[in-house]
């Protein structure tokens, strides 16, 4: 890693771009509802050193989805006990009647990567899931 000195207050810098990227650049700014092109550059940088974050394989934070049938034959229990697992990772968990049949388990976690990824493996394993995800995202320690 460089040895980069921190830059006090605010830092300007230009970028170049055909005319085309930034014409397109423009209106993805505008529809994302950024107020300037510095906000939507800045929100870019932070999830790119997000990304950087999950590979590196340090402390991250995130969100696990769920969705599942919860008349499916012992599908809660193994959910359960595959969290059970995994105490050390999830910091909590929420639980949401979508109707009759379906539910929605949202887990928040945080720790190191390589344990939030085998828990995201030992779920999808549990047969019966509908779908689920991971929202990947910093405990904000190391982002400006």
């Amino acid at each position: 890693m460089h040895d980069i000195p921190k830059t006090p207050g605010v830092a300007r810098f230009s970028i170049s771009l055909d005319g085309d990227l930034a014409h397109e650049f423009d209106h993805w700014v505008a529809s994302e509802g950024y107020p300037t092109r510095s906000e939507a550059v800045k929100a870019l940088i932070r999830q790119g050193m997000v990304a950087r974050e999950w590979t590196q394989g340090g402390v991250v934070a995130g969100a696990i989805t769920m969705v599942y049938d919860h008349h499916g034959r012992d599908l809660v229990n193994r959910l359960l006990d595959v969290q059970h697992d995994f105490v050390e990772v999830i910091v909590s968990n929420q639980h949401v009647h979508l109707d009759h049949h379906n539910c929605l388990e949202i887990l928040t976690v945080r720790g190191r990567t390589a344990d939030i990824q085998r828990l995201v493996t030992a779920l999808k394993a549990v047969k019966g899931l509908k779908h689920h995800g991971l929202i990947m995202t910093t405990t904000g320690q190391d982002l400006a």
